[in-house]
């Protein structure tokens, strides 16, 4: 049975889907933790908090562009890789990284996951929106 097959059947996700809950949680807490554990601007925080979601614009050209573009910003891999550059941009890529760290578990944890070609409402996490209240 295939991934996309298990989300039309919210029952076969079983516990996976809140475990991922739960990692969601954690990494909204340990990025708003290391947001503040850095002392930098709140007010920066609240302005960048959902610019990740601003790839959702590429479902205005079509799903598969807006899946990927979607997914390229709702992975830990680029707010790692901008924590790394830390090594030589400093705290303000740190700080960058926490808040992005922080938006991608507040949306694993009201399980907004990676999307799929077949259309936003399709996640790794299942259904979500008019497509869940469907199934």
């Amino acid at each position: 049975m295939t991934t996309i097959e298990q989300t039309r059947n919210p029952s076969l996700l079983g516990n996976v889907v809140l475990l991922q809950r739960l990692e969601g949680l954690a990494a909204l807490g340990l990025g708003v933790a290391a947001y503040v554990w850095l002392g930098q601007s709140w007010l920066v925080f609240a302005l960048l908090f959902f610019v990740p979601d601003l790839f959702m614009l590429g479902y205005l050209r079509s799903p598969r562009i807006g899946a990927i573009s979607y997914n390229l910003v709702h992975t830990y891999t680029a707010p790692a890789l901008v924590a790394l550059s830390g090594l030589m941009l400093g705290p303000i890529a740190y700080g960058i990284a926490a808040i992005w760290t922080a938006h991608i578990g507040a949306d694993r944890m009201l399980g907004y996951g990676l999307k799929f070609e077949t259309g936003f409402e399709h996640t790794h996490m299942g259904r979500i929106g008019k497509a869940r209240r469907k199934s």
